[in-house]
């Protein structure tokens, strides 16, 4: 049997609007015209004017559609999905400031919600959030085997070489393992994640705890140095003048949205931060406790692994002895092992030679040093990592912040709408 002729069968545009005034039209039409796309898009109407036109016409890959008219923007909401084809990615725009309101439209399909009156950066943010969209997987698919390993690396104390560990584990997870990888450097004064690698740290994460509220997906891309194909890094060389005030919550945030974009993330925390923001380890999955063979190690290392058994009893811990050298240690393995009432997973051997090498190339270790005894060491420990998540059932349930979390986030605080 022959189709009916349908007049919407055909080609879609890539963008539509719909504003209620002349300021909106006019703010858009020449951001419109960065990306390519007609500034005849731009119509005049507001949501009812969205609704009459896609009832008789394709809708676009992207359209955003103004409240502003609307005496009833939820029911008028219902009436556009019911003219608007599967995919299209909706954008609203409205003068209510409501929890319930931005809960209610982001449940019924919104993408985004701006308040007006926007400026030409939120427009480009929000626009550019869509067509990261359009470039993953669909909404309503799912990513078979998908994975997410989140791993801690804390060194007991100073100078036992955690960041030069949570480089190379880092670029092996990416490398060996072919997982697309994040390394967080939370020493934001004296970090070495982007040294390490010979790359600039860029200010992306000293902007995210100046503004955590900006924190989202886009923000990430735009902040993160890539390395190479598969290891990207957020690192920081803020001024030894410029203290951090901060409660955490920026870097929490940024964990959040690694979980979303990164199969894998390595988070280089130094010790202190592990007493001031505890909460960082709620969703770490495993911990590398990089050790070395002394006395305050040792009693650090006690004190360590029973903070992180009451503070993130979920993780793995690898206890990984680093620079071991047999004739310099001050306390044996055996004593070492019998103080903390448990086996050291790993001992990593002290290499002067590839470490030096390692630096003078800005490549990490377990790249520069592949063959030497301690790049396999470092490999053997990335690969014991990844079987930590591969032989956990639940681990490709991939859990992703909605729009909705993060808007409550910023908005809850502000009023008690929400808690009503």
């Amino acid at each position: 049997m022959n189709a009916p002729f349908n007049p919407k069968a055909q080609t879609r545009n890539p963008f539509a609007a719909y504003v209620c005034d002349d300021s909106s039209s006019e703010l858009l039409k020449p951001l419109v015209f960065e990306l390519g796309w007609a500034p005849e898009s731009v119509n005049k109407g507001g949501l009812r004017g969205a609704v009459q036109s896609l009832s008789v016409s394709a809708s676009p890959t992207i359209l955003f559609v103004d409240l502003a008219d609307s005496p009833d923007p939820l029911s008028d909401v219902n009436s556009l999905a019911e003219v608007c084809e599967p995919g299209t990615i909706v954008i609203a725009a409205g003068n209510t400031n409501d929890v319930r309101l931005y809960r209610e439209l982001l449940n019924s399909g919104i993408q985004d919600y701006l308040l007006k009156p926007f400026t030409a950066d939120q427009i480009r943010d929000s626009l550019a959030q869509a067509q990261m969209m359009l470039m993953g997987p669909r909404y309503g698919m799912t990513v078979e085997d998908a994975i997410h390993l989140m791993t801690a690396v804390i060194g007991v104390r100073g100078g036992v070489g955690a960041s030069t560990v949570a480089s190379s584990i880092a670029w092996l997870m990416g490398e060996n393992g072919g997982h697309t990888t994040a390394l967080l450097d939370l020493d934001v004064h004296f970090g070495t994640g982007a040294l390490s690698l010979d790359l600039e740290p860029g200010r992306g994460l000293t902007d995210a705890i100046d503004n955590p509220a900006r924190i989202d997906g886009l923000f990430l891309e735009r902040a993160l140095v890539k390395a190479n194909d598969k290891l990207s890094v957020l690192s920081a060389e803020a001024p030894i003048n410029n203290p951090i005030l901060t409660d955490g919550g920026a870097y929490f945030q940024l964990q959040d949205e690694m979980k979303g974009a990164f199969e894998c993330t390595v988070v280089d925390v130094p010790r202190g931060m592990m007493v001031q923001h505890p909460h960082l380890f709620h969703d770490v999955q495993s911990v590398v406790l990089v050790v070395d063979l002394t006395l305050a190690a040792t009693r650090d290392t006690i004190r360590i692994l029973a903070w992180l058994k009451n503070n993130a009893p979920q993780a793995g811990v690898l206890v990984v002895a680093n620079r071991v050298h047999p004739s310099l240690t001050e306390i044996s393995r055996k004593d070492f092992e019998n103080s903390i009432e448990r086996e050291i997973d790993f001992m990593l051997p002290y290499d002067h030679k590839q470490a030096v090498n390692a630096a003078k190339l800005g490549k990490p270790v377990a790249e520069a040093g592949k063959s030497s005894k301690l790049g396999q060491g470092l490999a053997q420990l990335s690969e014991k990592l990844l079987s930590l998540v591969n032989d956990d059932p639940h681990a490709g349930e991939k859990k992703k912040n909605s729009l909705l979390d993060e808007l409550s986030a910023i908005f809850a605080p502000k009023s008690k709408i929400a808690k009503k």
